[in-house]
């Protein structure tokens, strides 16, 4: 699976959690394939409810958003985000901007979480650098996050 979403974007959300830490290209590499998976998980969820009202246009509304932010305060670019949702849905669904918005928001959410995580998981190992195996080490212990 080629990942979607450039890294530079995802390494600016860890860095953004990292504080005085470093990030490895590996874990910005290993976060933006998980936010990718997610991404495709979402939009086949939202599909699914677009399914079930009629339409073949996912809607912010479809990601169970009210309300989408002004895209320009987002660290993830749009396009590629619009890319992810369309990975594992049909060609025939369209994904309007206030949607592709919605998800970009929740994606850099759920990256800001795991960001948080991945270096609180550094800082306990006495490392000086966020690696792809405190990313790796989030999902494996994702239960005990709060």
């Amino acid at each position: 699976m080629s990942v979607e979403l450039p890294f530079a974007p995802v390494d600016t959300v860890i860095r953004r959690n990292a504080g005085t830490l470093r990030v490895s290209a590996e874990a910005a590499e290993e976060l933006a394939r998980r936010i990718q998976r997610r991404g495709a998980r979402l939009a086949v969820d939202a599909a699914e409810r677009a399914t079930a009202d009629g339409r073949k246009t996912l809607m912010a509304s479809d990601f169970g958003v009210s309300s989408v932010p002004d895209k320009d305060t987002l660290e993830l670019p749009v396009a590629p985000v619009d890319r992810i949702a369309r990975l594992d849905i049909d060609d025939s669904y369209r994904v309007s901007m206030d949607a592709r918005i919605a998800l970009a928001d929740q994606l850099e959410t759920f990256a800001d979480d795991v960001a948080a995580a991945a270096t609180e998981l550094a800082r306990h190992a006495d490392r000086r650098t966020v690696k792809a195996e405190d990313v790796e080490a989030y999902f494996e212990l994702a239960q005990y996050f709060g």
